[in-house]
């Protein structure tokens, strides 16, 4: 069949942002964390925004426990905290497994979080290193599910649990992977070439299409399974993070901003628009 291209434009939900990341939907807004603020936010969509909890340092992914508690990935410190009532605890330091800076994360349902990192410090022109994402097993224990990724960004698991889908940034490919009952990741595939999209975060919808944050060209784009674009969405910067939420999940959120170099990021923004087939899966 063939694939017809669509091409939309957002709106702005939030301004004054950094960089903002991560977006997620969760009990009626959208979460996300501001690296430069070292802030977790939450915005309606009216636009009410607040600070959920300040860090020490950057925060990125988000996720929530089985009991409902927030999960944030710290990333040069490489550790995974829980905002409990009375603060924030650690439930993992992952320093001695994660090659370099930790980034996204996806939590399941069994409050299982799988967490990727750089591999290498790119800032600072360092040569490229491969990379691992980190299993973090609700009791902490953390451990390697899968290795030699070429930079793991943004990730989604599907609503049967049972397959994770990943953005390879310095591959320019989304990797699908089997989860298996312990955990593990196996059976490693390529779900999508991208050829020029360097993906950064994702999402998924109900029908199997990926939404793909392409920082660099201006957008994000969905694609299907084999590598076919079917929307492209413009952002008024770079796109960084998608995810799909609202009442009935229709709604694409996109975290933008003007660049992810340290020292030239600024005018974050959240822009929206309204798509057709809602989202499903996790985060």
């Amino acid at each position: 069949m063939e694939i017809k291209m669509v091409i939309l434009n957002t709106e702005i939900l939030l301004k004054g942002l950094i960089f903002p990341e991560s977006p997620r939907w969760h009990d009626g807004k959208l979460w996300f964390s501001d690296f430069e603020k070292k802030a977790v936010m939450t915005v309606d969509l009216e636009g009410n925004n607040e600070i959920v909890v300040e860090l020490q340092n950057s925060p990125s992914g988000l996720g929530w426990d089985p009991k409902g508690r927030l999960l944030i990935v710290s990333m040069q410190d490489k550790r995974l905290l829980r905002l409990d009532p009375e603060g924030l605890t650690e439930i993992a330091n992952i320093s001695n497994l994660a090659t370099f800076n930790c980034n996204d994360m996806v939590v399941d349902t069994l409050g299982r979080a799988y967490i990727g990192n750089f591999g290498f410090d790119m800032w600072n022109e360092k040569p490229f290193h491969p990379a691992e994402i980190i299993l973090i097993s609700p009791d902490g224990n953390a451990r390697v599910a899968a290795n030699e990724l070429a930079f793991p960004n943004g990730m989604v698991i599907t609503p049967d649990g049972r397959t994770l889908i990943v953005g390879e940034t310095f591959a320019a490919r989304l990797t699908a992977f089997d989860i298996m009952d312990d955990g593990i990741l196996k059976n490693r595939r390529i779900w999508a070439n991208l050829k020029s999209v360097a993906p950064d975060g994702i999402c998924l919808d109900e029908e199997g299409g990926i939404w793909v944050a392409a920082p660099g060209r201006g957008r994000v784009v969905r694609v299907v399974e084999g590598g076919k674009t079917t929307h492209k969405v413009k952002v008024t910067t770079q796109a960084y993070a998608c995810m799909l939420g609202g009442p009935n999940r229709q709604t694409l959120f996109v975290a933008t901003s003007k660049d992810n170099r340290i020292g030239y990021r600024g005018d974050g923004k959240i822009e929206m628009i309204n798509v057709e087939v809602p989202g499903t899966g996790l985060p």
